[in-house]
C-alpha cells in the first residue's frame, strides 16, 4: 500500500498536521516522512505569472503600439527565491509510491491558488488521488476532520478558476492601464509633483480605494459650515422640568418659511427669537405620550473585516496588523480561521458550542472572563443558538465568524501583549451572544403649544444583559466618520431628561411653560476615512454605514476581499498615493495620489466607482458558485479593456 502525499501552505502548519497526525521522525530536506504520510510545505507563492518582456523581449519597453497586452496563452515561472522548495515538491509529487495527495493549502481561494499553480507546473503523478482539505480551525480535533472529509480536488475547480481569473484580471488592468496612462499623462504628472520622472500604477481595486480617499479629502476641504439656531422649551417647573426640541410640521406659523435653515432651525437667531415672542402666554399641552420597553441583542460575531476596524479604533493599529495577529492566534490553535467576511455561525458549529465555552472555562485564566463565564453558569443562561440571528448557514459561504477556539492556551503566554488584548476582544464578543438583551425603558413626549410641537425622549438602561461584558466604553463607538455632509445631530440628549418627571405625565394635561431657549447649530463636514473604517466601506462597496444591523443586511459584494484589503491599504501608503498618521491612523492622500485621482478621473472615472469594482467582485462569486462559465467572465474583460483602449487612444 502506497503513503499519502500532503501539501500545506508553509512549515508551521505542516508541523500542526503533523502533530495532529503523530508523525515523529526526524525532519527531512523539505518534508516530513513516516511509514504512511508525506508533509511537505509550500512558503507562501511558489509561482508567478510572467511579466509581458517573457512573452516579448519588445514587451519591455512601454509603447503604445504593444497595448492592450492580452495573452492567448499565459505563461508562469517559478520565483527563484524559492525554486528549491518547488523542486522539492516537485519530486515528491512524481513519486510512484504516494496514492493520495491532499491540498491542505490556506482554506480560501488565494490559497487555493498558491496550491493550484504549484500542480500546473509540477504536474503531479496521473495515478495518484487529488483531495482537498478544507479546515475552519488547526486545532488538532479539526485537521484530523479536514483529512477524514477531505473532497476530491475537482470540486473545488470552480473556486480555482475564479483565483486563476481574479489573477488575471488584476494583471491585465495593471499593466494595460499603468503602462498606457504613463505613457499619455506621465510627463504631465512627473512636472506637477516636480519630479524627473513618474509612472501612474493604476489597479482594480487599488485605484477604487484611492478614489474613495480623495474624493473625501476634497468633500472636507470644501465644505463650508453652516450656522443655524434651534429651537428647545423647558417644561414643568422650577423645581422640575425637562427639555424638548421644537420641529416644524404642516400646520405649523413658519411651515415652508425662506426663514428656517431646515426643519428644526432657523437661518437667523433673530428670527428664532422672534419665533420665541409668537409662543408667549400660551398653554402647553401634552399631546403625545409613548412608553415603550425595548430590547437590543448582542452584535453579531467577528468577520475579518469588522475585527479590523475595531482594532483601529481600540489600538490605533492598521488592518494588515490586525490580520497579522489573528493569523498568529489561529496558528496557536487559539481561534478560527481569519479571512472570513461571515459574522455568524453554522447550524452543524452551534449544535457543538459547548465545546468552545467548556475549553474557555477550563483553559483561559483571564479573572475577568471567568466571572462572565460564572454568571453564565448560575444564571443558567441558554447556549442554544439555534434558530438565533447568530447562526445562519445561507450566510456562510467559506468559512464562519471568528471565534475562540476554546483550545490552544499552551501558546497563550508566550503571546506578545497585544496578541492577548486583542484576543481578549474577540473572547467577549463571543460570550456576549449568551447573554440576555439589554432592556430600556423608554418614554417619548409631544407637547403641543397651538400648532408647534416639541419632542422629548428619555431612553434608559434597565438591564444590562450583553452590555455587562460589552460595556458601552468597549462597545464599538459610533464612529465620526459619516458618510455624507449635514447638520450635526444637536438634540436633548436622552438620557439628559428628567425620568421621573416623565413617568408621571399624562396625556391631554397641560404642562408648565419655565423657559425657551436657542442653541446654536452648525452642519459638519465628513469627517476622513481611518485605517479600520475605510475597511468597513470597502466591505460595503464604498459605503461607510455605521448601522450594524444595515450593515449585515445589505452587505454584498464589496471592494476587494476579507484576504486583500489591508494589503490594499499598505500598498496604496508604501507607492506614497496616501499617508495614515501612526497615532491616529486617519488617513489623507498625498499630492501625488491626488494627481493620480485626477488623471483617472479624466481619463476612465468609472475605475473610481466602488459599483463598478464591486460588480467585477461579484462576477468572480459567480463563477466560484458555478453561476457562470469562467469563458464569459475572461470574454466580458477583454471586451472592457479592449473598449477602454480604443476611447483613450482616440482621445489622446
Amino acid at each position: 500500500m502506497g503513503k499519502n502525499l500532503l501539501i500545506t501552505e508553509k512549515p508551521s502548519v505542516a508541523m500542526e498536521f503533523a502533530k495532529a497526525l503523530k508523525i515523529t521522525t526526524n525532519r527531512k530536506n523539505g518534508f516530513l516522512e513516516s511509514a504512511d504520510w508525506i508533509i511537505t510545505w509550500c512558503v507562501g507563492h511558489l509561482v508567478t505569472m510572467s511579466y509581458p518582456d517573457k512573452y516579448d523581449e519588445k514587451l519591455k519597453f512601454w509603447r503604445l503600439d504593444t497595448l492592450p497586452f492580452i495573452p492567448d496563452n499565459w505563461k508562469y515561472e517559478i520565483i527563484p527565491a524559492v525554486a528549491n522548495q518547488f523542486n522539492i515538491i516537485k519530486d515528491l509529487l512524481h513519486r510512484d509510491d504516494i496514492d493520495v495527495i491532499y491540498n491542505a493549502g490556506d482554506s480560501g481561494r488565494e490559497g487555493e491558488y498558491i496550491q493550484r499553480l504549484v500542480f500546473m507546473m509540477a504536474k503531479p503523478n496521473p495515478k495518484a488521488k487529488m483531495k482537498r482539505v478544507w479546515i475552519d480551525s488547526q486545532t488538532e480535533e479539526e485537521i484530523l476532520r479536514g483529512i477524514r472529509e477531505a473532497k476530491d480536488m475537482s470540486e473545488y475547480d470552480s473556486l480555482s478558476d475564479s483565483a486563476y481569473l481574479r489573477a488575471k484580471e488584476d494583471y491585465l488592468i495593471g499593466i494595460n492601464f499603468s503602462r498606457l496612462l504613463t505613457i499619455i499623462y506621465g510627463r504631465k504628472l512627473a512636472k506637477s509633483i516636480n519630479e524627473d520622472k513618474a509612472s501612474i500604477s493604476v489597479g482594480r481595486v487599488m485605484t477604487c480605494v484611492l478614489g474613495m480617499v480623495v474624493s473625501r479629502e476634497r468633500e472636507i476641504r470644501n465644505f463650508v459650515k453652516t450656522k443655524y439656531y434651534k429651537v428647545v422649551g423647558l417644561f414643568g417647573d422650577d423645581d422640575a422640568f425637562f427639555k424638548a426640541d421644537w420641529k416644524v410640521n404642516d400646520k405649523s406659523s413658519v411651515f415652508e418659511s425662506p426663514k428656517l435653515y431646515n426643519d428644526t432651525g432657523f437661518k437667523k437667531e433673530s428670527d428664532a427669537k422672534d419665533f420665541i415672542k409668537s409662543l408667549a402666554n400660551k398653554k402647553a399641552i401634552i399631546s403625545e405620550l409613548k412608553k415603550s420597553k425595548q430590547k437590543e441583542n448582542a452584535p453579531l460575531l467577528f468577520n475579518l473585516a469588522e475585527i479590523q476596524n475595531e482594532c483601529t479604533k481600540r489600538f490605533k493599529i492598521k488592518p494588515d496588523a490586525t490580520l497579522e495577529i489573528i493569523q498568529n492566534l489561529y496558528e496557536k490553535k487559539l481561534v478560527t480561521y481569519p479571512r472570513t467576511d461571515a459574522r455568524v455561525l453554522s447550524t452543524a458549529v452551534a449544535k457543538e458550542i459547548t465545546k468552545n465555552l467548556n475549553g474557555i472555562a477550563r483553559g483561559f485564566k483571564d479573572e475577568e472572563i471567568q466571572l462572565y463565564i460564572k454568571k453564565m453558569v448560575d444564571e443558567k443562561y441558554s447556549t442554544n443558538l439555534i434558530k438565533t440571528k447568530y447562526v445562519n448557514d445561507s450566510k456562510i459561504t467559506d468559512h464562519y465568524a471568528i471565534i475562540p477556539t476554546g483550545q490552544g492556551y499552551e501558546n497563550y503566554n508566550s503571546l506578545p501583549d497585544l496578541h492577548k488584548q486583542v484576543y481578549k476582544v474577540i473572547v467577549k464578543r463571543f460570550l456576549a451572544i449568551f447573554y440576555p438583551p439589554a432592556e430600556y425603558s423608554k418614554i417619548q413626549v409631544t407637547v403641543s403649544i397651538d400648532n408647534e410641537i416639541f419632542n422629548a425622549t428619555c431612553k434608559v438602561c434597565t438591564k444590562q444583559g450583553f452590555l455587562e461584558i460589552l460595556k458601552p466604553a468597549d462597545k464599538a463607538k459610533k464612529s465620526k466618520d459619516a458618510p455624507e455632509s449635514g447638520p450635526s445631530d444637536t438634540s436633548s440628549d436622552e438620557s439628559n431628561n428628567n425620568l421621573e418627571l416623565l413617568k408621571k405625565l399624562k396625556k391631554g394635561q397641560e404642562i408648565g411653560v419655565v423657559n425657551f431657549e436657542i442653541k446654536d447649530a452648525e452642519t459638519s463636514p465628513p469627517s476622513r476615512y481611518n485605517s479600520g473604517s475605510i475597511i468597513l466601506a470597502m466591505e460595503n462597496a464604498g459605503k461607510l454605514i455605521e448601522d450594524e444591523e444595515l450593515r449585515e443586511q445589505i452587505k454584498g459584494a464589496g471592494i476587494g476581499t476579507s484576504a486583500t484589503r489591508a494589503e490594499i491599504i499598505k500598498k496604496l501608503e508604501k507607492i506614497k498615493y496616501i499617508e495614515i498618521n501612526p497615532k491616529t491612523q486617519i488617513i489623507t492622500p498625498t499630492l501625488k495620489g491626488e494627481k493620480i485621482y485626477d488623471v483617472v478621473l479624466y481619463s476612465m472615472p468609472d475605475m473610481l466607482n466602488p459599483k463598478l469594482t464591486a460588480s467585477w467582485e461579484k462576477g468572480l462569486d459567480m463563477v466560484a458558485k458555478k453561476e457562470i462559465n469562467p469563458d464569459v467572465f475572461m470574454d466580458k474583460l477583454k471586451k472592457y479593456i479592449n473598449s477602454k483602449f480604443n476611447k483613450l487612444v482616440i482621445k489622446m
